[in-house]
């Protein structure tokens, strides 16, 4: 039987299989410019550096006789399939991509995608405690750095808001009121 049109089923390339959180229907994959510039220079180098790399091995490794016991033969393989299946991902993540570039609200006070901002909850425990979040794109999410989602409950309570304003956020805990203390765009 001719496998021409099946799919591979360990070709998954959807967003679940890459780790991340489908979009929205219906919505627009936002991206900062220095978020799609990182997104490009990753796929130039799988395109330009690994995956040459892993080709050779995988050569090498079959040029060695019996294919179905050579552990080069057969994890390049796999790495292989892994480093298209990421290609296939960006190169859909990018075509899709909306880049919206923050800088064009520099200066203002209200909070739009791109926005860095500085709140604190006005009871609680946490009250008075400053956060700050930076609102980017999906593929740009980076919780070590407060990078959050233009998707996440926090950033679309936040979005159109103004500096001074009090936001009811959903936490795990339960809703809590926060006053938004600084806006800005880098």
């Amino acid at each position: 039987m001719s496998t021409t049109f099946v799919s591979d089923p360990n070709a998954e390339d959807d967003e679940e299989a890459q780790g991340l959180a489908p979009l929205p229907a219906g919505t627009k994959n936002y991206i900062t410019p220095q978020g799609f510039a990182r997104l490009q220079q990753e796929l130039l180098t799988l395109i330009d550096e690994e995956r040459p790399k892993v080709v050779d091995i995988v050569h090498w490794a079959a040029s060695n006789g019996d294919r179905s016991e050579n552990g080069d033969y057969i994890y390049g393989k796999k790495r292989l399939r892994e480093i298209d299946r990421r290609i296939r991902f960006l190169t859909k993540r990018m075509d899709m991509a909306s880049i919206t570039d923050p800088s064009v609200h520099h200066g203002s006070d209200q909070v739009f995608f791109g926005a860095t901002v500085t709140y604190s909850p006005l009871e609680g425990k946490d009250a008075g405690k400053e956060t700050q979040i930076t609102i980017v794109g999906v593929d740009e999410v980076d919780l070590e750095k407060n990078h959050v989602s233009w998707v996440s409950p926090i950033a679309k309570a936040l979005i159109k808001s103004r500096l001074g304003d009090c936001v009811t956020i959903q936490t795990p805990t339960g809703p809590t009121e926060i006053e938004i203390l600084d806006v800005q765009y880098l």
